[in-house]
C-alpha cells in the first residue's frame, strides 16, 4: 500500500465521521423535547458503547469462554464439544507445582511493589520538599519513568551481569563486590533471591510516578493546617503521622492501586531479564508462554481471566474510595 492510498483512506475516513456527526446533528437538532436530547444523547453515545462492546466486552466473554476448552480449542459450530475440559484449567492452576510457584511469585510482586514504590515515592516527596534543591532532585527520580520496562530491564541485567570472580566483570554490583574482596553472585540466577531482584526494577521506575503524585498532593495540604499543627508543637514524625498521610489519603489510595494494577500485568521485566527462568515466572507471563509458546490456549484463557479477576477487586474499590471522598 503506498503514501497515496493510505492518504486517500484517511480521507474517506475523516469524510465520513464529519457525515456521520453532520447526520446526527441534522436529525437531532429538529427534537427539542427532553425526549430529543435523549435521542441526541444517545446518537453520540451509541458508537463509543460499541466500540466497547466490540473491542473490551466481547474479547473478554470469548477469552472466559475459551478458558473452559483445552489445548486445542476451536469454535464449535455443530460440533460434538470433544474439547470441553470445563474447570479443569483452573484446576491445574491451583494443582500444578510450576503454577503454584508462578502464583507465589506473583503474589510477591504485588505485595512488595505497591508498598516499596509508593514508601520510597512519599519519603523523597517529603524530604524534598520546598528544598533548594527540589527540581533537580524530582527529575532525577523521575527519569526512569522516561524509560520502557524492557529499557529498563536491559540497564538493570548490565548491572546483574555475572562473570566468575576470577574474570573481569561487566556488572557493576559484582564489579563492587569483587572490588570489596568477596566472591561474584548470581542475581538474576539464584532462587527465590532473583524475584526480589527483579522487583527492584519495577520500583526504580513506579518510585518517580509515586513521588510526583504524592509531592503534589502534598503541596495542596493547606498552610494553615500545617502552621496550627506546629502551633500546637506537633512536628516531624508526628506532623508526617497525623497531618501529611490523612491529607493525602486520596493520592495515595490512587498510587497504590494503579501500581498494584500495573504489577499485576508486569510481563515485560521477566521476559527481558530472565525469560520465566529460574523460577521467575509471572501470570502475565505465563498467560504469554501458554498461550503463544505452548499452544494451549485453554490454559492460557484461564490464567488471563485469573489476572482479570484479581484486578477488578483493586478496580472496585479504588472507585468506591473516590466516591466516599467526593461525598464529604
Amino acid at each position: 500500500m503506498t503514501s497515496t492510498d493510505k492518504l486517500i483512506q484517511m480521507s474517506i475516513a475523516v469524510v465520513l465521521f464529519f457525515a456521520v456527526m453532520g447526520t446526527i446533528l441534522l436529525l437531532t437538532t429538529k427534537l427539542r423535547s427532553r425526549s430529543g436530547e435523549r435521542v441526541q444523547a444517545a446518537a453520540f453515545i451509541a458508537p463509543s458503547l460499541l466500540l466497547i462492546a466490540v473491542g473490551l466486552l466481547y474479547p473478554a466473554a470469548r477469552t472466559v469462554y475459551q478458558s473452559f476448552f483445552g489445548s486445542a480449542y476451536e469454535p464449535i459450530v455443530g460440533g460434538d464439544g470433544e474439547n470441553f475440559v470445563g474447570l479443569d484449567n483452573y484446576r491445574q492452576i491451583f494443582t500444578s507445582n510450576d503454577l503454584l510457584q508462578v502464583l507465589q511469585n506473583t503474589a510477591v510482586w504485588v505485595v512488595l511493589t505497591p508498598l516499596l514504590a509508593t514508601g520510597i515515592g512519599l519519603v523523597y516527596a517529603v524530604l524534598i520538599d520546598r528544598s533548594r534543591f527540589e527540581k533537580s532532585a524530582k527529575a532525577l527520580i523521575f527519569l526512569p519513568m522516561a524509560i520502557s520496562l524492557v529499557g529498563a530491564s536491559i540497564i538493570w541485567k548490565f548491572v546483574y551481569d555475572y562473570k566468575a570472580s576470577e574474570q573481569a566483570q561487566l556488572g557493576v554490583l559484582n564489579g563492587l563486590l569483587k572490588a570489596a574482596g568477596f566472591d561474584t553472585y548470581r542475581f538474576l540466577l539464584t532462587e527465590p533471591w532473583n524475584t526480589l531482584f527483579l522487583i527492584v526494577i519495577i520500583v526504580w521506575v513506579q518510585a518517580g510516578f509515586a513521588m510526583t503524585i504524592l509531592s503534589a498532593a502534598i503541596k495542596a495540604i493547606p498552610d494553615d493546617i500545617v502552621e496550627a499543627a506546629r502551633l500546637d508543637g506537633v512536628n516531624g514524625l508526628k506532623l508526617f503521622r497525623y497531618i501529611t498521610v490523612p491529607s493525602i489519603r486520596p493520592s495515595l489510595i490512587v498510587v497504590l492501586t494503579t501500581i498494584s494494577i500495573t504489577t499485576l500485568k508486569v510481563f515485560d521485566i521477566v521476559r527481558t531479564a530472565t525469560g520465566g527462568q529460574f523460577g521467575t515466572s509471572v501470570l502475565a507471563y505465563e498467560f504469554y508462554v501458554q498461550s503463544f509458546r505452548s499452544f494451549n490456549f485453554g490454559l492460557g484463557a484461564a490464567l488471563a481471566t485469573l489476572i482479570f479477576v484479581l484486578v477488578t477487586p483493586i478496580v472496585v474499590y479504588n472507585i468506591r474510595q473516590m466516591r466516599r471522598l467526593e461525598a464529604r
